[in-house]
Order: C-alpha cells, then structure tokens, then sequence
C-alpha cells in the first residue's frame, strides 16, 4: 500500500477574501466580477490600502489542484502536494495550514520569494472580483519535482495552468509524468482552463497521450478534441485517454472509467459562488475511486460535494466532507430502494 492515495501538482495560491460595502468597491475603480492577473507590486499596494485600515483578511491556502487534494484529506484520503510558496507570511501560512491538514507539502518554501495570492473582493451582491498574482507559484520547475512522493502515491494529479510556463511548468510536468511512469502511479490531468489546450496545445496532448485520467468541462472538452459539442468531445476523448469525466454543471457528468460508461446527474441548487467546483469534484472522484467505490458511485459523491461547494462562499468546504459524502450515498441508496 502506497502512502498518498494523490499526490497533486500546481500553483499554490492564497485566497484572501475581503468584504467590501459598494462605495469601497467603486473606489477601487475595479470592474465587478473580473478576475485579473496582476504584478507583485499592484497587488502590494492593494492590500496594504486595506491593512492600513485594520479590515479582516481571511486567508484560505489553495490552488486548483491544491483544493483537490484538500477534498482528497477532508474525507479521509491520503495526499500530498508538490508547489512553490515565498518565506513572506502568506507562505508560511499556507506550509502550516496544510502540515494541519495532514498533507505533505515537502520544502515549499522558497527564501526571498513573494508567494502566489488571489484577492477576492466580496460585494454586497455576493459577486467576487478578483486579482490574482502568481509570484513564486509560477516559478515551479523540474527541480522541485519530488519524485519519492510521487513513487509513493497511487495517483499523481496534473495542473492545466502550470503548462502556461513553457520554460519551468512544462519541463516540471515532463519530470513528474517519468517519475510517475518509472513507478507505476496512475496519471490524472485536468485543463483548469479552455484556454490551456488551447494555446498550449502541443504540449498538453503529449501529456495527455502519457495520462490515465482527464478531468475536463464541457468547454475545455471542446476546446481538446475541437468537436462541435460537449457530446461529441466525450466521444471524442475514448481515442485521445484511457478514462475521462467531462463535468457540465447542471446537467452533471459524462464518466468513462474502466471501459465503463455512465452518466451522473447533478444535484439541483441555488449556486452562491461557482468557485472550487470542478476542483471538488476532481478530489472527491479521486477520493472513491481509491477507496473501493464504483467510478458512477464516486461521481455521485462528488456531485454532492460540488453541490455543498457552490452553496456556500469560496472553494474549502467549511462543512464535514466525511458526513456529507456519506449523506449524498445515502440518497443514492435510499434512490436504488425506492426505484
């Protein structure tokens, strides 16, 4: 038995949420509901406006793999992360957050660096604007490939937006899908984006010629295969990856896993905020499907964390993810009685 049921790979993010009244927000001169890649300096400047007033940042240690392997711990999985965080306090903040959360991070942190944040501007009405600087995430290269963690996991877990770094990220990917292959761990990738395949295109597919698994919307399915729609790419997927969950919020998930296929309803809700979704789904997936669960099983238990997610502020699941987990299996079963 491996020690990590995952072992992700990606940006390591802060998310620093802030609520703002709406003469505050127009002060900024921001356009509502944008999310904006922003230089270390700008986004400085933006937080010490706020510090300086004594308002309540709350941070919360993320990324889009990295909220994956959170799920993956939050219900009682086994993981680890490999990413790249500075020596400021958001990256010794999120070093303790994880070591809390029982994941191994290895030596992220990088002397001198300025860690990667999201700042996530909450208006009165619920909409997050957001500005996002990278920093130090964006440095992950091939030498912080850690490939003992790797060896020791059943999956290794790929980020879309570390291919946007051709000269560090790719060459980070290349190192970890050798290390994966050298000891038999498993190989999921996800797009994070339409626009990863997109632009990166060449790159991507080598990968993802190499993967196990895909993890994809509906848009980034189209944006893979080029087909025409959602349907269509999913079909189209069986001669690009051995297995393959194209998620397309409410009308819930095509799954194809160990030649089996199957189709996954969502679960119907009021969304507060569409963040973390896919990344949920992508950990509590990975979560059944190594611990014994049927890959239609594992999907309906990952529809329900989605469905927990998007009902509440920000992508960490603020409930218990073991008790709702079981809660969504329960109407499954309870589904299978009654029909």
């Amino acid at each position: 038995m491996r020690d990590y049921d995952v072992c992700g790979l990606g940006n390591a993010i802060v998310d620093i949420f802030l609520e703002l009244d709406d003469a505050e927000f127009a002060s900024l001169d921001f356009e509502r509901g944008t999310m904006r890649l922003v230089e270390a300096d700008d986004q400085r400047k933006l937080l010490h406006q706020f510090s300086e007033s004594n308002r309540e940042l709350r941070l919360v240690s993320g990324g889009s793999v990295a909220n994956s392997v959170i799920g993956v711990s939050q219900l009682g999985g086994r993981s680890a992360f490999i990413g790249c965080v500075g020596d400021d306090r958001y990256g010794l903040h999120y070093a303790e957050e994880f070591n809390a959360l029982k994941i191994n991070i290895g030596n992220p942190i990088m002397v001198g660096e300025t860690t990667g944040t999201c700042v996530a501007l909450i208006t009165p009405d619920a909409e997050r604007t957001m500005r996002t600087c990278l920093a130090v995430s964006s440095h992950l290269a091939a030498k912080h490939v850690d490939a003992s963690r790797i060896a020791n996991s059943t999956w290794l877990f790929i980020e879309g937006y570390v291919f946007a770094n051709p000269s560090t990220g790719q060459t980070a990917i290349r190192d970890a899908i050798k290390a994966a292959k050298a000891s038999g761990t498993k190989i999921a990738l996800t797009c994070s984006d339409a626009f990863i395949p997109e632009v990166f295109g060449d790159a991507f597919l080598a990968a993802l010629a190499d993967s196990d698994l895909l993890f994809c919307n509906a848009p980034e399915s189209i944006a893979v295969t080029k087909a025409a729609n959602s349907e269509e790419a999913f079909a189209a997927l069986k001669s690009l990856v051995p297995n393959c969950v194209v998620t397309d919020g409410p009308h819930g998930a095509f799954i194809r896993f160990d030649g089996e296929e199957s189709h996954v309803p969502a679960f119907a809700c009021h969304p507060k905020d569409l963040t973390g979704a896919g990344d949920m789904f992508a950990g509590a997936f990975l979560y059944g499907i190594t611990h014994g669960y049927a890959p239609a099983i594992a999907a309906r238990g990952a529809n329900f964390m989605c469905m927990n997610v998007i009902t509440q502020v920000g992508a960490r699941l603020q409930q218990d993810a073991k008790a709702l987990w079981e809660q969504g299996l329960e109407d499954h079963r309870a589904d299978d009685v009654g029909g």
